[in-house]
């Protein structure tokens, strides 16, 4: 059991070196020797552990994937209990939003990401099924809350939960890029549900 400890340990000790790099660098020139070289271990170890470059960015995007999902169930856990439709759907999309230093990072990494799948199509079915499913998830509070009589008949709750995504992403590049700050962000999300479901009380 130690020895798979260890291994496991040492694998995401490559991993966050990746991740750093992408945070700060992108994937671009994040080569298997500079990732040894920031994880402080050799090339050889590195190889030993991810046999290809592939391998370690699909590795270390699901590390990634597992520390948003962790910043959400945190947000969703604050947002009160027992979790409501408005107050997970909200919780779950402010969380995304680069208002902080833990969501730029992860902000930054996921773009880094999508450039990267934008040159390497071999990529692209790893990095989907996530957004998928959270699109997937969305949809379903929207329509609980649609059921509840708190959102209006008319929406489609999937188109619903499609469009607050793209938007969020939309913004999270805005505040990345300068545009406007994390705090107009929120704002303009706030703004969007509640036209959606009703002012906030």
């Amino acid at each position: 059991m130690a020895a798979r400890v260890d291994h496991e340990e040492r694998r995401k000790q490559i991993a966050e070196a990746l991740l750093r790099i992408a945070a700060t660098e992108g994937l671009q020139s994040a080569s298997m020797r500079v990732v040894a070289a920031e994880a402080g271990v050799s090339l050889r170890l590195v190889q030993y552990y991810f046999t290809t470059k592939q391998a370690l960015l699909v590795d270390a995007f699901a590390r990634l994937g597992a520390q948003l999902q962790a910043r959400m169930d945190r947000w969703v856990r604050a947002a009160g209990s027992p979790p409501q439709p408005r107050s997970t759907v909200t919780a779950i999309l402010t969380s995304i939003l680069p208002t902080d230093e833990e969501s730029r990072r992860i902000t930054r990494i996921y773009a880094a990401y999508y450039t990267l799948v934008l040159g390497d199509r071999s990529l692209e079915e790893h990095a989907t099924p996530q957004p998928d499913r959270l699109e997937g998830f969305l949809t379903a509070q929207l329509r609980a809350a649609q059921e509840a009589g708190a959102i209006a008949p008319e929406k489609d709750p999937a188109i619903t939960a499609a469009g607050l995504l793209a938007m969020v992403n939309g913004l999270g590049s805005s505040v990345l890029g300068g545009q406007r700050t994390g705090e107009v962000a929120s704002a303009v999300l706030r703004h969007h549900l509640d036209e959606l479901f009703g002012p906030s009380r």
